[in-house]
């Protein structure tokens, strides 16, 4: 990870995930990570749905939580829950 910030007190405040050339499904950023999505997976009507909800190509997502590639995401304003499948159709770099 690179661009690891602190606040005044010491703590962990946000990262960036910025390997060069590496694309990671969404269930597998860690808890605080800030990643663009590279490209959505699935059948059509999947992809448009997760385009409904702000997760198209380019689109910065913050990492709220992840439990066993459940993840809850920031995305665009919004927060999302999604599960372990859905969050591996979502593919970040």
């Amino acid at each position: 990870m690179d661009g690891i910030t602190m606040d005044g007190a010491g703590m962990h405040v946000e990262s960036r995930v910025t390997v060069s050339g590496a694309q990671l499904p969404l269930s597998m950023v860690s808890e605080g990570g800030v990643v663009n999505v590279a490209k959505v997976r699935g059948t059509q009507e999947l992809r448009q749905h997760l385009a409904e909800l702000g997760f198209v190509q380019g689109a910065e997502v913050k990492v709220v939580s992840c439990v066993g590639g459940d993840v809850v995401v920031n995305v665009k304003g919004a927060t999302f829950g999604l599960n372990r499948d859905m969050a591996m159709k979502i593919v970040t770099c």
